[in-house]
């Protein structure tokens, strides 16, 4: 049975969510940061060098990384709604949002979390570089929000999960005040009874 490996106020709810929303069976392993640094413990380098959550073990796979866990356990799956069908325009929308969720909107987004922990005075170079990014995506991801109620379309998918994580790191920094249809959005993942249930229990 998947094992996940599971770190407390980290994107490894991803996982917890894409495999409720599948009713996958799979065991789940805790870990939590330490309450000082806000480190995860050593306890998740055992498990992948990396130290890193969320992870997976599945017999000899050991994969880390919230993108490449989702598409494996997707695999495991077989056919689902939750990853549209491949060469469809859908997909390829798929495929740029799931992405886009750690390879353009994690840096702002965490950026701003790691300099809330630090005592700051005026203005730093990094501040207009980390604005401009903020800006810049933002302003797609509602532009996007706008014309169609998911990230790849009509429908539901794996991919939303990988936003919708990001998207509450960023509303609870307070980054969303400025765009309504992503928080209105935000709010309508937060209601699914699988999303419920992966944020009681992770």
């Amino acid at each position: 049975m998947l094992t996940v490996h599971h770190l407390n106020q980290s994107r490894s709810k991803r996982v917890l969510w894409l495999l409720e929303e599948l009713g996958m069976a799979y065991q789940r392993v805790d870990h939590q940061r330490d309450a000082n640094s806000r480190l995860a413990p050593a306890s998740l380098k055992a498990i992948h060098p990396l130290g890193k959550a969320p992870v997976i073990v599945d017999g000899d796979i050991t994969l880390c990384e919230s993108g490449a866990v989702l598409e494996y356990i997707l695999d495991q799956a077989g056919d689902s709604a939750l990853r549209p069908a491949r060469g469809s325009a859908d997909y390829y929308r798929y495929l740029e949002w799931s992405h886009f969720a750690e390879g353009s909107l994690a840096l702002p987004v965490i950026t701003s979390l790691l300099l809330t922990m630090e005592s700051r005075s005026g203005t730093q170079p990094l501040d207009g570089y980390i604005g401009k990014e903020k800006q810049v995506d933002f302003s797609y991801i509602e532009a996007t929000l706008t014309s169609r109620p998911y990230f790849a379309g009509d429908n539901f998918t794996a991919a939303d999960i990988m936003m919708a994580v990001m998207l509450e790191f960023a509303a609870n920094l307070g980054l969303l005040a400025d765009y309504p249809h992503t928080l209105a959005y935000l709010k309508t993942m937060q209601q699914r009874p699988a999303y419920q249930t992966a944020a009681q229990i992770g």
